[in-house]
């Protein structure tokens, strides 16, 4: 029997990112000539480049590629073209094309494992209504798929992580835990060939390859003032980018944050990726109020393809869960901004 795909890489999924300090470490001191078409650059922190094309047209570039994080290949295909296209949607952007990033052991793996990858790249971007349309591969000792895209917006759509204001409402599409349940696929504490773990994995995987397009339609909401997805930073990591960016802080109910049904277990048996350890590192010092174990493994767990944030004028609360429900999505508040402080997020531990 050959080896697991998630066997020959270190990390898995978004869980393989650089930490967040080191990439800051990076980055820092990295200067190019300006470009006044260059809207949003890689000093914004934000989930895409966006280039003024003229005529109230945005082009959104982005590129996501990671190890990885299923042993099903064409799952794995999925999941990261899905993760990939999201920074478009998060954006407010509608996909126009995709092209692959592969790297691949050719020594080691059967291509036709290589061929199933690219075809779950392929189908993903079917479901989005674009093609895959080439790429680029190499021969690497640890696999790797993902997508380089573009996608185009309108500017009064565009969406940033930017432009939340004082009282507006916090809301996540989606739960958070995917981390947890990758480390658990990995540690085979979740294992397929068990038919109860099989039922939560695929329930897993199906949340983690389903297309976040409802932030195109996000887009056309004049009250959503920021939006941003939750992914390899973890949903503290991708708050505070929101806070910083918009000059304010956050206040946070705990017990109002949509989690993975039936995590506990897997807590307990420390499914615990690194980068959890890593995301709290770089955000420690700007959270403050009362933050028990459960909720530093989850708050600071790295999500692979995760919900949309979204701060919404509290204002329009009604009219934007109205709005919700026409597309099976039932959103509840968890947080709101405030004024700025010395911290950017205060953790309440209400239930």
């Amino acid at each position: 029997m050959g080896k697991r795909l998630t066997e020959m890489s270190k990390g898995s999924g978004c869980g393989c990112k650089i930490a967040p300090a080191v990439l800051s470490e990076i980055l820092s001191g990295l200067t190019q000539n300006p470009d006044p078409k260059l809207l949003v650059g890689f000093e914004n922190k934000d989930d895409a480049a966006i280039y003024d094309m003229g005529n109230g047209k945005l082009l959104i570039s982005t590129v996501d590629f990671f190890t990885p994080i299923v042993d099903d290949p064409y799952m794995f295909g999925k999941i990261a073209a899905a993760n990939a296209l999201s920074d478009i949607y998060a954006m407010g952007g509608k996909p126009l094309m995709a092209l692959s990033v592969l790297g691949f052991p050719v020594d080691e793996l059967n291509t036709d494992i290589a061929k199933q990858i690219l075809q779950g790249g392929i189908d993903t971007c079917k479901e989005a209504g674009i093609n895959l349309a080439g790429g680029h591969s190499i021969n690497s000792p640890e696999p790797f798929f993902g997508l380089s895209v573009n996608g185009l917006v309108s500017k009064e759509n565009l969406k940033t992580n930017a432009g939340a204001k004082l009282g507006d409402l916090l809301y996540l599409t989606k739960q958070i835990g995917s981390g947890i349940y990758n480390a658990a696929i990995k540690k085979r504490v979740l294992n397929d060939e068990n038919e109860s773990d099989k039922t939560r994995i695929n329930k897993h995987v199906a949340n983690m390859s389903q297309l976040n397009s409802i932030g195109n339609e996000f887009s056309k909401l004049h009250y959503i003032n920021a939006m941003t997805d939750i992914t390899g930073f973890g949903f503290l990591g991708h708050i505070n980018e929101m806070c910083e960016a918009s000059n304010l802080s956050a206040e946070i109910n705990s017990g109002s944050i949509p989690i993975y049904e039936n995590i506990d277990d897997l807590l307990a048996q420390n499914c615990i990726p690194d980068n959890t350890y890593r995301n709290w590192n770089a955000i420690e010092k700007k959270v403050t109020g009362a933050i028990d174990m459960r909720n530093f493994q989850l708050l600071n767990d790295p999500q692979t393809n995760g919900g949309l944030l979204l701060a919404v004028d509290a204002n329009n609360q009604t009219d934007f869960e109205e709005f919700c429900k026409t597309y099976n999505l039932i959103l509840k508040p968890f947080g709101k901004f405030i004024l700025q402080k010395d911290f950017t997020i205060e953790i309440k531990l209400k239930s």
